[in-house]
């Protein structure tokens, strides 16, 4: 189920962020929530931390359709 939640933010930082969802084809909420999960699974996992760079990574493979297949034949044809 989903529940609207009203978010107060800096109208630049609203603008910046809007920017961002364009370039990353996701809404605003989608990434809200992305981060929300987030930060669950830091909690689930004490004193781990995802560094910012694996954290924009995550939903990036979301609807590729690349097999294990395929991986397995770009090593045989790149390490021909």
């Amino acid at each position: 189920m989903n529940t609207k939640l009203t978010l107060r933010l800096d109208d630049q930082l609203i603008r910046k962020a809007k920017r961002y969802s364009d370039r990353a084809g996701k809404s605003v909420s989608q990434i809200v929530a992305d981060y929300f999960s987030l930060i669950d699974a830091e909690e689930e996992i004490p004193g781990t931390e995802i560094s910012p760079r694996v954290r924009s990574l995550i939903g990036g493979f979301k609807g590729a359709t690349t097999s294990e297949e395929d991986y397995r034949r770009h090593l045989e044809e790149k390490y021909r």
